[in-house]
């Protein structure tokens, strides 16, 4: 191929012959851009200022030959090919040329059909070669272009997944008027745990969804045991501890929420196997449950109820450490101890606020749909 990328090929030739230099510009001119040096010193200062396709060089010359001269044109024009010309007929010659990298070896007396089928051959497996890398590098870029799409889609699909996750955690939290707001507080709990102890990203997602899931089968239980004012007879806690199994079940089958249902199941499974409802002892239970225990555990008693003010971090950080080795993991309650106090209460500020502007913007909502309603019942009636 006489041209790269819309011009004519550009051919250095280099030999201390000043006949070998003019037969070989004279013959290769006509049809690509040659230059000419005599000696291997000189080509590669013009390798180092001006681009070259090939490089025909005599093996020996004065000074550098042109077998040390081959590392030196692969350093600095990577591109560039490699022809070898010489008066030493042996194939241990050319062998020991090709060993160097040189990609052809021509031998002196050389036969000018020879000479141009050589340097055809050289460009074109110079273009070819070129034109991979080309190719190459498009394809990184398409592998990049298309990863950030897909990155880009993904956390898209799991915005919505979070988005309705949240929307059917809220729906519930209105049939408990006490728990509301407390997914979202023990999601963050459990989170900053989950970091504290090392979790990989696929454990702590699944962390994150298991703890905002937790109760999700408190829709399996009847409003008459779920709101009721006062304590529960015995078949009314039997029913509510189906709960973690109706949760389980309504997850089951939903693959990237598997991680989740685990947490689900197992979130009333107790350190000493006394909890319910399989009766799980220690490392039996899903790590992502035990760590979701704890913050459960802490949330509750740190916020008010109906009935009893919030207890203080200390009283809830002492009444932790109680029942580490009974009701929790120790190594769980001991991260909890290493996150400051500071940094719990900024959690929970920071959790109520959030909750407080999302059930403002759910109560705005309401009221506009309302007056859509009645302001298209009242344009009904008139018509």
């Amino acid at each position: 191929m006489s041209e790269t990328l819309g011009r004519r090929s550009r051919i250095l030739i280099a030999d201390d012959e000043t006949e070998i230099r003019e037969v070989l510009f004279d013959l290769l001119s006509p049809v690509y851009q040659c230059f000419t040096v005599s000696s291997a010193e000189e080509a590669l200062a013009q390798l180092r200022g001006k681009d070259f396709d090939l490089v025909i060089s005599d093996i020996m010359m004065s000074g550098m030959s042109g077998l040390e001269m081959i590392p030196h044109v692969r350093q600095s024009a990577p591109d560039a090919i490699v022809i070898m010309i010489s008066g030493v007929q042996t194939v241990e010659s050319a062998i020991e040329a090709l060993r160097a990298g040189a990609f052809d070896y021509i031998m002196k007396p050389f036969d000018i059909h020879h000479v141009e089928a050589a340097v055809s051959r050289a460009l074109e497996h110079q273009s070819l070669r070129l034109a991979k890398r080309r190719y190459e590098s498009y394809l990184e870029e398409m592998v990049e272009q298309r990863t950030a799409e897909l990155d880009r889609t993904l956390h898209s699909l799991e915005d919505a997944y979070r988005m309705t996750l949240k929307a059917l955690t809220s729906a519930l939290e209105t049939r408990d008027a006490e728990t509301h707001g407390h997914s979202e507080r023990v999601v963050n709990f459990s989170l900053r745990l989950g970091v504290e102890l090392g979790l990989g990203k696929e454990q702590i997602q699944s962390l994150e969804f298991g703890s905002l899931l937790h109760d999700i089968g408190k829709i399996g239980v009847p409003d008459a045991i779920l709101r009721k004012p006062a304590a529960l007879d015995a078949d009314e806690w039997k029913r509510m501890r189906e709960h973690p199994l109706h949760g389980q079940k309504i997850l089951q089958g939903i693959e990237f929420l598997q991680g989740a249902a685990r947490v689900v199941a197992q979130h009333h499974e107790k350190w000493d196997g006394s909890g319910y409802p399989r009766g799980l002892r220690a490392e039996e239970i899903d790590l992502n449950a035990r760590i979701f225990a704890v913050a459960d555990a802490f949330d509750a008693m740190i916020s008010d109820r109906v009935y009893r003010r919030g207890r203080s971090y200390e009283e809830a950080a002492a009444e932790l450490e109680a029942f580490s080795g009974r009701q929790f993991d120790p190594q769980v309650v001991e991260a909890f101890r290493r996150v400051p106090p500071a940094e719990w209460d900024e959690i929970r500020r920071s959790s109520i606020e959030v909750g407080e502007q999302k059930r403002s913007a759910a109560e705005r909502l309401e009221r506009a749909s309302h007056n859509v309603f009645v302001e298209a019942g009242a344009t009904a009636h008139v018509h």
